[in-house]
């Protein structure tokens, strides 16, 4: 007797093979969605595993940035980016030789990175010319309108933003503060950059100072060579006390010019808070720290895709008035009461 084929099923609870069959397709139907969905989380996974790369293209050097760039990093700790796991940081510093900002972009450029910050006027020119499509972040433009970097303050339109300069307006702000605390000032030595940004920046003082019986005597530096005999000019023509323009390479050289004014006993005011932590004698200026710990919040929406086009440029909000008594007394002037009321900080 033949014996008849046996065929297996793996029945269901009603027994029907054609029920278990279908019970195969959903089974494999299910496991190609499980699949899709791990591997949908895996990409996405990789994709905020993302490591950003920022340049950063300072006119000055480490050390005179330092606690700038602190503010930055530290901003940035705040809102999740850790160095090493999710971003890395590019620096390029300048060393206050202004002819150095295009190479020093290019390699940013060529680094890839996802965002160049930057300060000063021509290091913003060379990053634009370096890539007009790289995001560029700016922490203190003077003009960024008049300069052509952007279309409007509340429209950049291009591929750059950030952070305004306000000055012009600070620069009168400082000569009445300086008449105001030393009323006998006469012959200001005015210690700014040349090109047509000095010598916009010299009308606009002059201006300034016409109406508080103040004559600039101008000092023009163009290059490390020329500090020596701006110096000598103003010891020579009786200047009687000192004001320096915002300038990468004032900035750059900020011991030599405090330790001049100190030496021939000048009272003199300036832009920012380290000539004034480094010895100066005064500054009033924008908190620079703080502009760079808002650029921190710029380039965050940056990296989350945001383009610069659509976010508008701000204006200082936190400006500083800072007196150093040590000083003071070292170069035997008097601060009155009435100007140290008004110091934000006071060092002694």
């Amino acid at each position: 007797m033949k014996k008849r084929p046996q065929t297996a099923f793996l029945l269901t609870r009603s027994g029907n093979p054609k029920s278990t069959i279908q019970n195969h397709k959903s089974v494999g139907i299910f496991a190609f969605v499980v699949t899709l969905a791990i591997c949908g989380a895996v990409a996405q996974g990789q994709q905020s595993a993302k490591i950003h790369r920022i340049g950063i293209l300072s006119p000055t050097s480490a050390f005179a940035q330092s606690a700038r760039v602190e503010a930055f990093r530290r901003r940035l700790r705040e809102i999740g980016y850790v160095e090493g796991k999710n971003i890395v940081i590019e620096y390029r510093y300048a060393e206050g030789k202004r002819e150095r900002f295009p190479d020093l972009a290019a390699e940013l450029v060529r680094l890839k990175v996802d965002v160049i910050v930057t300060a000063s006027g021509p290091a913003i020119l060379a990053a634009k010319k370096a890539s007009p499509t790289m995001p560029i972040v700016f922490t203190a433009a003077p003009d960024p309108v008049g300069d052509g970097l952007v279309s409007s303050l509340a429209r950049p339109g291009g591929n750059i933003t950030g952070l305004s300069l306000m000055a012009s307006d600070l620069d009168s702000k400082r000569l009445e503060i300086l008449k105001e605390a030393f009323p006998k000032v006469v012959r200001v030595g005015f210690l700014g950059g040349g090109g047509p940004r000095g010598k916009l920046a010299l009308t606009e003082m002059e201006a300034a100072a016409k109406p508080l019986g103040l004559k600039l005597l101008p000092l023009e530096v163009r290059s490390l060579d020329d500090f020596d005999s701006a110096f000598a000019r103003a010891k020579r023509e009786g200047a009687q006390a000192l004001i320096t323009s915002v300038g990468p390479l004032i900035t750059t050289l900020q011991r030599q010019v405090v330790d001049f004014a100190a030496k021939i006993r000048l009272p003199a005011i300036y832009p920012g808070s380290e000539f004034v932590e480094t010895g100066g004698l005064m500054s009033y200026g924008q908190n620079y720290t703080d502009s760079w710990l808002r650029a921190a919040d710029f380039v965050d929406k940056i990296l989350k895709g945001t383009k610069p086009a659509d976010i508008p440029v701000e204006q200082p909000t936190k400006f500083e008035f800072i007196v150093n008594l040590k000083t003071a007394e070292q170069i035997g002037l008097t601060i009155p009461t009435k100007v140290l009321v008004k110091a934000d900080r006071v060092i002694r």
